[in-house]
């Protein structure tokens, strides 16, 4: 009986909680239908939304003289996409509008050159306006200026699919003459392997024979042959200017505008600058366009992205954050039309290096050509009149990524040796030095004329400071020459690709003539630069910090190359005041005569040694006259390779001219010999160094030198003596 109240409560509880949901029901109902009708209303007087119905809903054969309307009407358009860019629906009605001709030829370009989208494009609207191209009289300028506004927003389209499937629709427009440089940039951008036919290429190659080698027919074969090169049997020239010039222009500044006023993520394609210049300076003759970076960037809303990723067979590399994600998706990456914004992240520097896509590495090489030579090396006024930081930023972007790839791109090779013939040596010398020592291995035949002469000039006519950095690059473009040797080399055949993103290869025996010029090179200038600086201390060690990438040349990288540092640079290094200079030395002659003994026991690899008999006569007398001098003072004497003439030593009026480097009175090492002596005999208030050269003293006097971190004296030392230490004065040590 109890239960009966409690049920009843129950009962009249849930129909109350009932009725309360189904009013908050009706009243939620009752607000989204008010929104709605808000929404209506504020559409319906909204003059924007009422002229693009009006260009929806306009017939064919509608006059224009007279026509205030769709003059007021054009006009509101126009000024919504120059202000705030146009949404999707617009642009696809706007583009309908314009190209089925509804009211005649004349207006299509001023409809065409507003059409700025806000955010995206959509592809349906640009397949309908080529769709067009094939059943209307369009008139060829304006085709063209259609095509260029394609290839202006093609990043900005939202999906590709249906325009790769009617890639042979496209391709058919190739035979206009008119038309062809942007129907092949186009292509360029769609192009995938399953479009690369027999009967395309034949029709390429005839055009090719009416029209000339043309850059935009030489870079669309090129990426065929990338795809299918047993197709494409026609030679292409490892360097090109660039085919493919930047058709934004009608575009530019209205795109800039309305991006920064959204503060979307969208950028133009190219070399689509997003920022407003200054166009004030009344020398700047030229129309440039600047050495940005694209941003790597999405077409899609963010709100879409999740929603399309799942939709869509390709994924964009803009939407990839993180090295899984990329492995993830490998199968399936969409590269942007903006090649450029490859090199600003390192997803996208993954992918190129993981891949190793040659396509896309074509096309960002096209990208960089033109931005470095058309932009910057071929204005005018040098690239003086751009803004320094903007050049200095790209210029720094484009070193780290050559530095994440561990090596350079083909085009800002072209690039440098152009460069070089015109530089002064100070302008962006960290950034054009960089550059340098990332090129890929020069054939040996062309480093003359390419690389060498130009740095000749620059490095004798230039400070030391200069010299110290030339010489820093050039050990940075040996060791990277030796990494790629030691990764790529192929142990069956010894041949190697030079460049695991290029197609050139270079034998063995070219790759080994290439570095022995590089050195050989490097020693001259070693030797005439110590002459006229003065045995620069800073420049001498620049000097040993290459030979010592040279001394490991066979242990450390695999090549059978013996190349001792030049007499003007052993002798002046071996007398230097400084006793780092003196202990780096030693540390290469020490490593010189592991490589080699450990070269000689490696009897398999003896026919591949590129070390004369010169060379090694010359290397055991270095090791001799360097014992001579530090350790046996028997330096000047007969019999010995240093020597000097008897009367100029009596002239200096030193006493025992020959000890005079040992390493007790060594200009580097007497301060040490001073101080170990106050230290052994305090009470002594006359300096005898000549003491310390008795047994004992000379072996604590040798174990105090080695403490103070001179590690290359003393793996010198164990190397080339038969005594760790020699006794008397050095009578009882011997040479190697």
């Amino acid at each position: 009986m109890a239960a009966t109240p409690y049920l009843s409560e129950s009962s009249d509880s849930n129909k109350t909680s009932s009725s309360d949901q189904s009013l908050s029901n009706r009243s939620s109902n009752r607000s989204r239908r008010v929104a709605e009708k808000e929404r209506r209303k504020h559409e319906a007087e909204d003059p924007f939304v009422l002229a693009v119905k009006y260009f929806s809903d306009v017939e064919a054969g509608t006059p224009i003289i007279g026509n205030d309307a769709f003059e007021g009407n054009l006009v509101v358009v126009e000024k919504a996409a120059y202000s705030k860019g146009l949404p999707p629906h617009a642009i696809a009605v706007m583009l309908e509008f314009a190209m089925s001709l509804r009211m005649g030829t004349s207006l299509c370009p001023r409809v065409l050159k507003c059409l700025i989208p806000a955010t995206v494009v959509p592809q349906e609207a640009v397949v309908r306006a080529i769709a067009w191209l094939g059943v209307s009289t369009i008139p060829i300028n304006t085709q063209v200026l259609f095509i260029k506004w394609v290839l202006t927003v093609f990043d900005m389209i939202d999906t590709k699919d249906q325009l790769r499937a009617i890639y042979g629709f496209i391709f058919s427009f190739v035979t206009e003459e008119n038309l062809c440089p942007f129907i092949c940039h186009l292509l360029f951008l769609l192009t995938t392997k399953h479009n690369v036919r027999v009967f395309r290429v034949r029709k390429l190659l005839d055009l090719q024979t009416k029209l000339g080698r043309q850059p935009f027919l030489l870079h669309l074969l090129s990426l065929y042959k990338v795809f299918c090169p047993e197709l494409v049997t026609l030679s292409i020239p490892s360097r090109m200017r660039s085919g493919f010039r930047n058709h934004n222009l009608p575009w530019k500044s209205a795109l800039a505008f309305v991006q920064k006023n959204n503060a979307a993520l969208v950028g133009p394609h190219g070399d689509v600058t997003l920022t407003v210049r200054d166009q004030s300076n009344p020398r700047q003759k030229r129309k440039r366009r600047h050495l940005e970076l694209p941003v790597l960037s999405c077409a899609v809303n963010k709100e879409s992205q999740t929603e399309l990723s799942f939709s869509r067979k390709l994924v964009p590399l803009a939407q990839l954050r993180t090295f899984a994600e990329l492995l993830e998706n490998m199968h399936r990456i969409e590269l942007p039309a903006q090649m450029g914004s490859l090199l600003s992240t390192s997803v996208a520097l993954h992918y190129l290096e993981c891949v190793q896509e040659e396509s896309a590495l074509l096309r960002l090489n096209y990208w960089l050509g033109c931005a470095l030579q058309e932009e910057f090396l071929f204005c005018r006024d040098g690239g003086a009149s751009q803004s320094s930081d903007e050049v200095l930023q790209f210029l720094d972007t484009l070193l780290s990524a050559h530095q994440f790839l561990q090596e350079g791109f083909s085009t800002s090779e072209g690039f440098l040796y152009k460069f070089l013939t015109i530089w002064d040596g100070c302008l962006m010398r960290p950034q054009i030095l960089g550059l340098l020592s990332n090129i890929p291995v020069v054939p040996s035949d062309q480093m003359r004329q390419l690389l060498l002469e130009p740095l000749k000039q620059l490095y004798f006519t230039s400070s030391p400071f200069f010299k110290c950095g030339l010489l820093e690059c050039l050990n940075g473009m040996l060791r990277n020459w030796l990494t790629w040797h030691s990764v790529y080399t192929l142990e069956d055949d010894l041949d190697m690709s030079v460049n695991s993103h290029a197609s050139m290869s270079m034998t063995f025996s070219g790759f080994q003539d290439s570095v022995l010029k590089l050195v050989q090179f490097v020693g001259h200038l070693a030797s005439v630069g110590l002459q006229v600086e003065g045995c620069h201390a800073l420049l001498l060690n620049f000097i040993l910090e290459f030979y010592e990438t040279v001394c490991e040349i066979f242990l450390k990288y695999s090549l059978p190359v013996f190349l001792i540092p030049p007499p003007g640079v052993f002798y002046p290094a071996l007398v230097a005041t400084d006793p780092v200079s003196v202990d780096r030395l030693a540390f290469i002659m020490h490593r010189y005569k592991v490589n080699m003994v450990f070269a000689k026991s490696q009897e398999k690899l003896t026919k591949a040694f590129r070390t004369s008999r010169q060379t090694l006569w010359e290397f055991n007398h270095y090791v001799i006259d360097m014992v001579n001098l530090l350790w046996n003072g028997k330096m000047f004497q007969s019999g010995v390779n240093m020597q000097l003439d008897e009367g100029v030593l009596q002239r200096s009026n030193v006493p025992e001219a020959s000890a005079s480097f040992d390493l007790i009175h060594h200009p580097a090492f007497m301060g040490y010999a001073v101080d170990f002596h106050r230290k052994c005999w305090p009470e002594r208030e006359e300096l005898d160094l000549h003491s310390l050269k008795h047994p004992k003293p000379w072996r604590w006097y040798a174990e105090y030198l080695f403490s103070q971190g001179y590690d290359g004296l003393q793996l010198f030392t164990h190397t080339n003596t038969n005594r760790r230490l020699p006794l008397e004065g050095g009578k009882d040590s011997g040479a190697a």
